[in-house]
């Protein structure tokens, strides 16, 4: 990961996706870029406005040219009040469309999305912002939240986004405890994760070679043979 490049900037637009496995191929504006850049890889949940770290390798395809595959990423959140429009505007959070996103940010500015996080009844304040909408955002925001804090505690890890992406849909909001109580279920429940990279999780984790869960790893693989 050290050898990697690091590459940040704004989603402009999403050309590809595919919701199973996360895959995506973005059109991203870099400063110091005249033309949009093209990334791809996995980047579940992803809209546009949103500003993301890539750390990941330039290559040439041959078809489509220049791009940036990003091993992994980091979403941070815009923090100019256009950004934050688009970003809100792009369908990422249910009951939020591109007008209410204007009226909310034109109301609290470049507060919108703390404000969202913080205080979620405050929206109200907008007009067309019932306790309905409230609760349609409210439960949407939560969601996007659970999974980018998910995504990054296990790139964190050492663990790839194509990988984080799986142990997500496996284990759900339960991800973070399984991989920290017991890393090498992962490879009796995760298609495509063996025990070589479930101890490689588990040594990241600061698990001692001694303790008794990478003891029990052999009980595991019993069971999968």
């Amino acid at each position: 990961m050290d050898n990697l490049s690091k590459l940040r900037g704004k989603i402009e637009r999403i050309t590809f996706a595919n919701e199973e496995n996360g895959f995506t191929i973005a059109k991203m504006k870099v400063q110091g870029e005249k033309e949009l850049v093209t990334v791809v890889g996995n980047f579940p949940g992803i809209n546009p406005g949103e500003v993301l770290e890539l750390s990941g390798a330039w290559s040439n395809h041959p078809k489509f040219g220049n791009q940036f595959k990003a091993e992994s990423f980091k979403s941070v959140m815009p923090a100019s009040a256009a950004g934050i429009e688009k970003y809100l505007g792009s369908g990422l959070i249910k009951g939020i469309g591109p007008i209410m996103a204007s009226r909310l940010v034109k109301h609290f500015g470049v507060n919108t999305l703390e404000i969202i996080d913080v205080n979620p009844k405050q929206p109200e304040e907008v007009e067309g912002i019932g306790k309905k909408r409230i609760q349609m955002i409210r439960s949407a925001w939560d969601a996007q939240k659970e999974i980018r804090e998910v995504m990054v505690f296990l790139q964190g890890h050492g663990v790839s986004s194509t990988y984080a992406v799986k142990i997500y849909k496996q284990y759900g909001q339960s991800s973070i405890k399984v991989v920290q109580e017991n890393p090498y279920r992962l490879a009796a429940d995760t298609f495509g994760i063996g025990f070589k990279t479930a101890d490689k999780i588990a040594g990241n984790l600061g698990i001692d070679r001694n303790s008794d869960i990478r003891a029990e790893r052999g009980s595991f693989m019993s069971c999968m043979s």
